[in-house]
């Protein structure tokens, strides 16, 4: 693991990621865990999506997703990792996950709650730039809710696509640049219901599933699947929808 010097500060001419974007997450890493706290909410949105990605990688490698440890021995990186909530479901699954962050606090929060999970994780203090220049790849890359927090949207789906091995899946979840988007992400979820802290989302870094894909393709990846998420506000609950208009997922192979 890199010693926290050597990662350094994050400069404003930095265009993979925010260092404003670093801050607002370090405050909110401790939190993520917690069922009953301020962002259940986003613990049982990741639930919902795990699952769909857990099929999808099934699917692709020929394995039954009901089975305990049906991504044993695949390789996922899961970029922009955050508290761990994906690589811990799929690590629980018999992958060998790795995750790695910007925000040093976010990786120790995750290092923490995978030790008291008992789950071999790698996690890592560093960026995606840093494992290119290892030559590192992995059998699935996963980013999920990240690329609507940085500034060089196209360059980080080319990451994405650099770190996969040829056949591999890349698992991209973000948000649509939807006015629908906008009032039920920012305006409901962050001022409204409280779900979110005021200023998480940026509207301007919302990225349309045809734009997505356009920088997808460009990286030599080919779309897959696409499918859209919904939260219903009574029953608390996510599902799966046609409509791309909110949350969206798109899986691709990497050619």
């Amino acid at each position: 693991m890199l010693d926290k010097s050597e990662l350094k500060k994050v400069s404003k001419n930095d265009s993979e990621v925010s260092p404003d974007e670093i801050a607002r997450f370090d405050k909110m890493a401790e939190a993520w865990w917690d069922p009953d706290g301020d962002y259940k909410a986003a613990i049982a949105f990741n639930e919902a999506r795990v699952s769909h990605f857990i099929e999808k990688i099934c699917d692709h490698y020929n394995r039954k997703s009901n089975t305990a440890n049906c991504l044993r021995d695949i390789s996922i990186l899961d970029l922009g990792c955050g508290g761990g909530l994906v690589s811990e479901a799929m690590a629980s699954r018999g992958a060998q996950v790795t995750g790695i962050d910007a925000s040093e606090l976010s990786i120790e929060v995750a290092k923490r709650h995978a030790a008291k999970s008992r789950l071999s994780i790698t996690y890592e203090h560093t960026l995606a730039r840093e494992l290119i220049k290892r030559q590192q790849k992995f059998d699935v890359v996963i980013n999920a809710e990240v690329i609507e927090h940085v500034p060089d949207q196209k360059g980080l789906v080319k990451q994405c696509s650099q770190l996969t091995k040829k056949d591999g899946l890349v698992i991209l979840a973000t948000l649509n640049r939807t006015i629908t988007a906008y009032f039920i992400a920012i305006i409901g979820a962050e001022y409204i219901m409280r779900y979110l802290p005021i200023g998480t989302h940026s509207w301007g870094y919302f990225v349309s599933p045809l734009q997505l894909n356009s920088w997808a393709s460009l990286a030599q990846l080919k779309l897959m699947q696409e499918i859209g998420m919904r939260f219903n506000p009574f029953s608390k609950k996510w599902s799966f929808t046609d409509s791309l208009k909110v949350n969206y997922v798109q899986t691709y192979r990497k050619l």
